[in-house]
């Protein structure tokens, strides 16, 4: 368990790096979630030895919360000043989430049903 949270930790390094190296605008963790990825679609399986710890993480994700809680408090002014602010970036980055999540699913699902197509002729 402890070779899978240090490969975990790894990735994330990685991506930290990557993210140094070419001045990327991407927050190094989630790169590195993205190398994570390549790798697992490369091997088509998870290895336990990646997914015990993985599912440690899950199971206590809650905990992981708490930073951003405390941060929130902290900053209560802040974010009251600026709530309107706040509440427009929320809702515009959420409707474009879901305009391109349709999108891609919308492509993805004509290219899937391509595919079927033509291997049933």
């Amino acid at each position: 368990m402890l070779i899978g949270l240090m490969l975990l930790l790894l990735c994330q390094l990685l991506g930290e790096w990557v993210v140094l190296a070419l001045g990327l605008p991407v927050p190094g963790p989630v790169l590195g979630m993205v190398l994570l990825l390549v790798g697992l679609v490369i091997k088509r399986r998870v290895p336990d030895l990646i997914r015990l710890p993985s599912e440690g993480l899950l199971r206590h994700l809650a905990l992981l919360f708490v930073p951003a809680g405390v941060g929130l408090m902290v900053h209560a002014e802040l974010i009251a000043a600026e709530w309107l602010i706040i509440m427009i970036a929320l809702v515009v980055s959420t409707v474009v989430t879901i305009l391109v999540t349709a999108l891609v699913l919308k492509r993805l699902t004509r290219k899937l049903d391509l595919g079927a197509t033509e291997e049933r002729r």
